[in-house]
């Protein structure tokens, strides 16, 4: 099964996360199947970029986004199409 969620990279005491897709019993930082966006949140204000298209994909495919990505996801929606 596959899971949507953060995995951390960055510094110590200065962490960054993507948002990937990855098998949902793998370890937080191993290989994701493909990452779909990062946040940093020691930005001010917090960054998050998101690819709502490839997230959507996922979702549709059978992935299931964490509480935390939810989140990210509803506090950053995707821009309307011009």
């Amino acid at each position: 099964m596959l899971a949507i969620r953060l995995a951390r990279f960055g510094s110590k005491k200065a962490p960054t996360y993507r948002v990937v897709v990855i098998e949902k019993d793998r370890a937080r930082d191993s290989r994701a199947v493909e990452v779909v966006g990062h946040y940093n949140p020691c930005a001010e204000p917090a960054a998050v970029v998101i690819d709502h298209e490839r997230l959507q994909f996922w979702i549709k495919n059978g992935a299931q986004p964490t509480d935390v990505v939810k989140r990210l996801v509803k506090s950053n929606p995707p821009a309307p199409a011009v």
